[in-house]
This record gives structure tokens, sequence and C-alpha cells, in this order.
């Protein structure tokens, strides 16, 4: 990815979806502090993150985080831990692995263009 501007951040990216308030906020931010590494080389103006849990503290919570990137891309990723810290956990690491994925994916098509040939003199 080329440099950006203004790169994304958790802290400006995340909104509280169902089953969060912004009380857990703080808390958040700073479980994904380590995603602002790999969200660095996305424009913050064109990237979202959106954390939601359905029935929070119960048995079959589910917890999912969905990220949109720039340029379109999207990840969901989901956890069925009965914690609620483990599931954010879990969500968040897939999460920075389906990153990488991306930037991975990127590079490879950066590669895969064809170089201009050099005309001999």
């Amino acid at each position: 990815m080329s440099a950006v501007t203004d790169p994304a951040t958790v802290a400006e990216c995340l909104r509280m979806g169902a089953g969060f308030s912004q009380g857990d906020r703080n808390w958040l931010v700073e479980q994904f502090s380590t995603l602002d590494a790999r969200l660095a080389g996305f424009h913050a103006d064109a990237t979202e993150l959106e954390i939601m849990v359905k029935d929070r503290a119960a048995r079959g919570q589910k917890v999912t985080l969905e990220c949109w990137l720039s340029g379109g891309e999207k990840i969901v990723t989901t956890s069925s831990e009965e914690d609620l810290h483990a599931a954010v956990m879990d969500v968040r690491d897939d999460l920075r692995r389906r990153i990488d994925d991306v930037k991975g994916k990127h590079n490879r098509k950066l590669r895969e263009v064809p170089q201009p040939a050099v005309a001999e003199e």
C-alpha cells in the first residue's frame, strides 16, 4: 500500500453496534490498538469498523466485527466464545489476519502488473 496522508486508526474508525455502549468504547479501542499498524495503509475517511454483540453475557452470545476498507473491501469476523473478552480478542485476531491477506493480495497484484519493455538503443 502506498503512503496514506490520513491513515485509519481504530480510535477514529470504530463504531459501537448493538450490544455495546459508548462506555465500552475506550476498552475496545485499547484491545484493538494492535490493529492500528494494519489499518495505517488505508485512508481514515474511507475505513470503518463496527463491533456488535448478540445476546451479550448469555450462552450463545455472538460477537461480530465488520470492517470496510478504503477500496471497497469488506471483512466480517465473528466469534461465539462465551467469555466476552475472549470473543473480542478472537474477532480482533481474525481481522488482523484477514487485513494481512488483503494487503498480500494487493501486493501480489502490483507485482503481477507487466512492466513496460525497455527499448534497446
